[in-house]
């Protein structure tokens, strides 16, 4: 059995939802004091210009469904503020609508009746969330597949586990509710195996090894995770790794995660000062220029008057390689692999290229 055979993959969590406020999904409440210089203002008005990204029809709705009281009474939305009032408003969650259809091309690995795998690239949205209301997945997805599981709320069509904005690779999608929720078991059972490829800034002191620190959400910064096990919130997490390869500076990785917390992949390896190669939120680097990878890896290969300059990664070199499941309809063991994208099979041969001069 490999090392992945208990994994339930880095991105499957059923209770938690990242990087978008709790606003976008339950009903949160405000208390504001009404300052001197909103007198005689509208309560809608003042109200939309309290909450930012939250549109005055949501204000106006919530308030017509019994949502704002000024000093304990019910007020409508054409109400006039007077100074010093104290408003308490419960904000409604929009309604649930599902992604519209999109055109968007997609790189389909299988399908059958019942579900599909696609191989998501990087810089995509799995479903919609505040700022990334289209040219996501789900939209994609919806486009190609018409209908899907309905399981994961109407904005996550057929989706049954997530993947980061910049991770690219394997993805599995469910087209009824029952697949869908035999997937969901099979994740939550940590039955699926799941090994992504990464390449990091450092280099591990160990070949391979059993990274076992607890996630949590972040203390004070709401699209970060950390590793706090004695957080309230804070959830086993386990990820296994082996070297594939090192350059000086750099290394391939491969990971098994163990259990599927938001960001464990990212955090796992940062722990180990091994961040994955241009991950902003933990990682420090935003891109790699040619440049800078010769000054790093000390390279003879890399000629000087190769455009120093250029860009040659701009996203978190982190890539879901393999998916396996049981089939939810046949019992049968299925494997499903996306090949290590363009951008980081350039980094990695530029990278084998600096090892020539070792």
């Amino acid at each position: 059995m490999s090392p992945a055979a208990e994994s339930a993959g880095d991105d499957y969590d059923s209770n938690h939802e990242s990087n978008v406020p709790p606003s976008e999904f339950e009903t949160t409440q405000f208390h504001f004091a009404v300052p001197d210089d909103t007198a005689n203002q509208r309560l809608d008005v003042f109200l939309t210009g309290q909450l930012t990204g939250v549109s005055r029809t949501r204000v106006r709705r919530s308030i017509d469904t019994g949502g704002a009281k000024i000093d304990g009474v019910e007020q409508r939305a054409a109400y006039r503020l007077t100074a010093g009032e104290q408003i308490d408003f419960l904000l409604s969650p929009p309604p649930a609508t599902g992604p519209e259809p999109e055109p968007i091309p997609l790189d389909i690995l299988y399908e059958d009746e019942v579900l599909a795998v696609v191989n998501k690239p990087p810089r995509m949205v799995v479903h919609p969330a505040r700022g990334h209301w289209s040219g996501t997945l789900a939209s994609a997805l919806v486009h190609h597949f018409g209908q899907l599981s309905q399981q994961g709320g109407a904005t996550r069509p057929g989706i049954v586990h997530r993947l980061d904005r910049d991770t690219s690779g394997v993805m599995i999608v469910a087209k009824t509710d029952d697949v869908h929720q035999n997937l969901s078991e099979q994740f939550q059972n940590r039955t699926v195996e799941k090994e992504y490829l990464a390449i990091t800034s450092g280099c591990p002191d160990r070949d391979r090894d059993l990274i076992d620190r607890a996630v949590a959400d972040h203390p004070s910064q709401r699209e970060k995770m950390a590793l706090l096990p004695d957080h309230p919130t804070s959830r086993t997490a386990q990820t296994f790794y082996e070297v594939e390869e090192r350059f000086r500076g750099f290394t391939l990785i491969r990971a098994y995660p163990k259990t599927g917390r938001t960001h464990q992949i990212r955090l796992h390896l940062n722990s180990i000062r091994c961040p994955v190669l241009c991950d902003k939120l933990y990682g420090g680097r935003a891109r790699l220029t040619l440049g800078e990878l010769r000054s790093i890896t000390r390279s003879k290969e890399l000629k000087p008057d190769q455009a120093p300059e250029e860009v040659i990664l701009n996203r978190q070199a982190l890539h879901a390689e393999v998916l396996r499941i049981v089939h939810p309809i046949t019992g049968e063991p299925m494997e499903f692999r996306a090949e290590f994208p363009p951008d980081l099979s350039r980094v990695l041969l530029l990278l084998q290229q600096t090892n020539l001069s070792r």
